[in-house]
C-alpha cells in the first residue's frame, strides 16, 4: 500500500481528483486529495493566500501521516509539491508532475509561463488586484482545459471554478540539491495540452531531469478525459 496526496491546479481544488481517487483505493492505496488554502471548501479568505501557508498546509497534512507519501501536483502547483520537498524529503518517496510546472531553484512559475506563447488561457484570464487574485472565464474552458472531457465536466467547472491566488507564481522556488533534489520525480506529460503545452512541458523537463517521463495523449485534465490510464502511470510509479 502506498499513500498519495494529490495536489489540484491553478482554478480547481480536490474535485479534479473524484474520478481518480476510487481507482487508485480500489488498489489498496491510501488517498489524500485536499483543497489548497482558499480553493474549493476551504475558507481562508483569497487575498490571505500565500505561498509559504500554502506549503506550510501541505507539509502539515505529510506530518500527521505514517511513513512516507507519493506527492502528485498538477498545473501550476508543480511549484507546490518542490517547495514541500524541499522542507520534506524524507518524507516523500517520490514526486509526480502531471502537466505540471517542474521549475528550478531560484526560479519562479510565471517566468515560464510567459515563455509558453502558444498555451490558449492568457486572454482569458481576469486579474483582481483588489484580492490579488485571479479569474479564467468561462468561454475558455472547453478549448482550454476539457476538450477531451464529457459534457458533465464542463457543467461542474462552471459551478466550481473559483478565484487563484496570484502571489505564489511569482514566489521565487528554493530548493537545494541536499533536499529537493534527493526525490525521485516523474514527469507526466499530456502531448495535447493546450493550457500547459507540450513546447513548455518539454522545456521544463530537459532542463530538470526526471527518472522518468510519461506520455498521455489528452488535454489538460487527463484526471476527467482517462482517469483508467492516468491510475494505470500512477500505479507503475509507485511500484518502480
Amino acid at each position: 500500500m502506498k499513500t498519495f496526496i494529490l495536489i489540484h491546479g491553478s482554478w480547481h481544488s480536490a474535485w479534479n481528483w473524484h474520478k481518480v481517487c476510487p481507482i487508485l483505493k480500489e488498489k489498496g492505496h491510501r488517498v489524500y486529495a485536499i483543497d489548497l488554502p482558499g480553493m474549493g471548501r476551504d475558507k481562508t479568505p483569497i487575498n490571505e493566500v500565500k505561498m509559504k501557508s500554502t506549503v506550510e498546509n501541505i507539509c502539515n497534512l505529510i506530518d500527521s501521516i505514517d511513513g512516507k507519501v507519493i506527492l502528485v501536483g498538477h498545473s501550476k502547483n508543480g511549484i507546490m509539491i518542490s517547495q514541500v520537498a524541499e522542507y520534506r524529503s524524507n518524507k516523500i518517496e517520490k514526486l509526480v508532475y502531471l502537466a505540471a510546472y517542474l521549475i528550478p531553484n531560484g526560479k519562479t512559475q510565471r517566468e515560464y509561463s510567459v515563455q509558453d506563447t502558444a498555451g490558449v488561457l492568457k486572454p482569458f484570464v481576469t486579474l483582481h488586484h483588489e484580492t490579488q487574485s485571479s479569474t479564467l472565464q468561462e468561454e475558455i474552458y472547453r478549448e482550454g482545459l476539457y476538450h477531451d472531457c464529457d459534457d458533465d465536466i464542463i457543467q461542474l467547472a462552471n459551478v466550481l471554478l473559483s478565484h487563484e491566488p496570484i502571489e505564489s507564481g511569482m514566489t521565487l522556488l528554493q530548493l537545494t540539491d541536499k533536499n529537493y533534489g534527493s526525490v525521485p520525480r516523474y514527469y507526466i506529460e499530456c502531448t495535447e495540452d493546450r493550457a500547459v503545452t507540450p513546447f513548455i512541458q518539454r522545456k521544463m523537463y530537459t532542463e530538470m531531469p526526471c527518472k522518468k517521463v510519461y506520455s498521455m495523449a489528452t488535454s489538460h485534465s487527463p484526471f476527467f478525459s482517462q482517469p483508467t490510464e492516468l491510475c494505470d502511470i500512477l500505479f507503475e510509479i509507485a511500484g518502480e
